[in-house]
This record gives structure tokens, sequence and C-alpha cells, in this order.
């Protein structure tokens, strides 16, 4: 049987005590030293035996031109006094046996890209800010999850699917999540909320505060400004008197207030998909159909709100070896019913996986995407199916409305406990 139970406790999930609408959950993600982890993965990739993030190493430009400069240098390089935008020449005196190697913006946008690939699997409100860092707006897909289990989830995979490494900021708001990924690198991940503002941001710099300009900086020195708690605690019309509408803004940045919306490209996705890594091993079939369940309603969810139906469907599995099972299957019609294509992610379910084995990931996507509206009517759609056609439809309504935990099938009750991390410190 297959039952849908109005959960109203979880409206706790997206609105506060008061009734209000709760803070957003958002992710900033930075790339460690891009230019040169990139390179250094394609280069492994490609043979190479030497892993240059470990040997004294730049990202340059043509070393016979003296006019080329460091884009990017290692923590070898780093130690011996290499600074970026420093000509090659200047590095190479101080670091005769550097490695230099050429920038390449084909190999920067295929790594760029793999991580935004990778970071749709977990939201499709992604804005990307700069070629290595993407800002994330988690609100509604956490799946009874935490958002900070989410960023553990994004920097273990990025690791060990793509092989490079990031920090993460995890906050209410865009400015603070920037901020907490700048913390202490690289490979970390750190939390900046309303409450740790005074502990962990206000002691900074002043120079270290987001947007603020160059030019600004030692005006705001002149007037004895000197950390970023020193311009929360100034008057906010005295700043706007000697800076302008720009005062205001860096007030209120000083005191982590910031309301500007995650901008997110809203074009269609070719595939939709969701994994999960379990925080232990599962070898009961019953417990990864109920994960299983509850990664198909995530991406039918966001299928519906797409207005896109899906003509195949793959499940992925990774075992405590780290073997990679994946199975796709055709749908007999192209659907974004939950109920048809959870049937089919359990059916490719029962085909790949072998009594005993250990599974540390599991995920569902959906591919082959057609619009609704392009989409023929077929002889295998009947009565039955647009019931559940307009069940789907009734269910996201009821989401948008209440917030997407509001309400859940009876299959998956459970799976916050199988799912629950512990929070780090």
């Amino acid at each position: 049987m297959y039952f849908l139970v109005f959960l109203d406790k979880y409206k706790q999930t997206f609105y506060n005590k008061n009734g209000d609408i709760m803070e957003r959950q958002i992710l900033h993600v930075d790339v460690n030293n891009a230019f040169l982890s990139w390179t250094a993965v394609d280069m492994l990739k490609q043979g190479s035996q030497i892993d240059i993030r470990e040997i004294p190493a730049i990202i340059g430009g043509d070393e016979s031109k003296r006019s080329g400069i460091v884009l990017a240098k290692s923590m070898k390089a780093k130690e011996c006094g290499v600074k970026t935008a420093e000509t090659i020449y200047q590095a190479r005196l101080k670091c005769p046996n550097l490695k230099i190697v050429e920038s390449n913006f084909k190999i920067y946008r295929k790594y760029s890209d793999a991580l935004y690939k990778l970071l749709l699997e977990y939201t499709d409100k992604i804005e990307r800010f700069s070629i290595d860092e993407c800002f994330l707006d988690m609100t509604n897909y956490l799946m009874k999850d935490t958002l900070i289990n989410k960023a553990k989830q994004i920097s273990k995979r990025v690791k060990e699917e793509l092989g490079f490494t990031v920090n993460i900021g995890v906050s209410n708001n865009k400015l603070l999540a920037k901020m907490a990924s700048d913390f202490t690198k690289p490979d970390k991940i750190h939390t900046l909320y309303k409450e740790e503002i005074p502990k962990k941001m206000w002691k900074l710099p002043i120079s270290e505060l987001f947007m603020l300009g160059k030019k600004t900086v030692p005006r705001l020195y002149n007037l004895q400004i000197n950390t970023i708690g020193d311009l929360a605690k100034q008057d906010k019309q005295m700043l706007e008197k000697k800076f302008g509408k720009h005062g205001i803004m860096i007030w209120e940045f000083a005191n982590g207030i910031d309301n500007s919306e995650v901008k997110y490209q809203k074009e269609n996705p070719k595939g939709v998909g969701n994994s999960v890594t379990l925080p232990q091993d599962i070898s009961d079939t019953k417990k990864l159909e109920e994960i299983l369940l509850a990664l198909t309603e995530q991406v039918t969810y966001r299928l519906r709100r797409y207005d896109l139906l899906a003509n195949t469907v793959n499940v992925q599995l990774r075992t405590k070896e780290f073997e990679n099972i994946s199975h796709q299957g055709k749908l007999m019609v192209a659907t974004a019913s939950t109920k048809e294509i959870y049937q089919k992610a359990k059916q490719l379910l029962e085909q790949m996986y072998q009594r005993g084995m250990s599974i540390r990931l599991i995920g569902v996507r959906v591919d082959d995407l057609v619009k609704r509206k392009e989409q023929q009517l077929s002889l295998f759609q009947n009565e039955q199916s647009e019931k559940q056609e307009k069940l789907d439809k009734a269910i996201d309504q009821l989401k948008e409305r209440y917030g997407y935990h509001s309400i859940t099938r009876a299959g998956k009750m459970n799976i916050g406990n199988i799912l629950k991390l512990k929070d780090i410190e």
C-alpha cells in the first residue's frame, strides 16, 4: 500500500513559533586553490606521476615572457615566498626549482561544470558566483537532514568523486555563508550564524568584510575603525553621511544583515537526481527501499516544478568497498509520477542488489526529459494515472504552502532516523 500522511508537526521545519517563515538555509561552496587543484587533477588523470599540489609549483603564463604573472601557487611555492600576481621571473628567483604550468581555462571550465553538476543533485537553486564558487539555497531541499550534514556530504563527495577539496560556509544568508567559507582553509566547513557573529566575525580586520572596496578601507582606518566589530558598532547615519548608500550597506554587512536572494538559472535541466551518503553502511533492503523512496519523492517534486516528464530512471549504489554499481531502465511512458518512478527505481534496486552487500551511498536520477505540453497522450495513460497525477499535484501545493516536510509518505516515515547525523561542533 502507498499511503500519504499529513504531518502538521513538520510545519515547524519551515515556520518559527511566531508563525513567521523560517530563515533560509544557505551554503557557499568555494574550491580550494582552484586553478592549481584542477590542473593537478587533470594532469594525474592524464598519467602524470607528479601531483603539483605537493611540490613547488605555480599556474602562470609563458615563462619566456617576463611579464607573465603567477595566477595560483602550491603551498610549497608559498613557503618559498612566491606570491600571487607577482611576475614569474620574480617567483623563479625565489624558488629556482619551481615547476610552471601554463593556465588552461578549458580545464577550469571542465571541472567547474563537474562541480556544478554534482551540486545540482542537492538543489536547483545555485548561483555560480564565479568559476570556482557557488551559493546554494537549500531551504526546501534538506530532506529532514541538517544543513551542516548536507555540507559534509558535499565536501566528501567532491573530494572522492572529483579529486579536489572545497571550503563550505554554512548560514542563513549569502553574506554570512561567504564570510564563513573564507575562514581557515583548506578542506574545511564553517558555520556563521547570527549568534556567532560577535565571536567569529567582529574580531576580523575590516579589510576582510565582503564587498568592502580597497579605497574604503583606509578611510575607515582614518576613522579608527579597524575591525568588523568596530564598524558594526558605528552610528549608521554617520556612515551614510560619509559614504552614502555604501555606508548603509557596509554597516548592515558588518552586522550580518543580507536579504539578497540566490540568483539561479531557471533553465530546464537535462536530468534531475539526488543521492545520499549513509551515516552507516546498510544491508537491509527494506531500509534501502525507504531511502530510495525519499530520494525519489524529492526528485519527482523537482521534476514537476520544472513541468517536465522523465523517460529513463537510473539507480546508483556504492558499496563499502567503494565499488560503484548503476542500472537504468526505460519507463513505459514519460511521467513525473512519484509512484511510477519509484516502482521502476525499486525494480532496478532489486536487480542490482546482491545479498550481503553493504551500501554506503544510494542515488536516483531521471533522464531523457521532455516538456509536459510536448508529450503526446499515450495508450498507457489511464484513469488511474490521471488520479495519481492529481494527487501528486495536490501534495506539491501543500509542500509549497507549508514546507517540503509538511507532508510525507508512509513508506518513509522513519527515514529521518536512518539518515540523521551528529552536527559538528
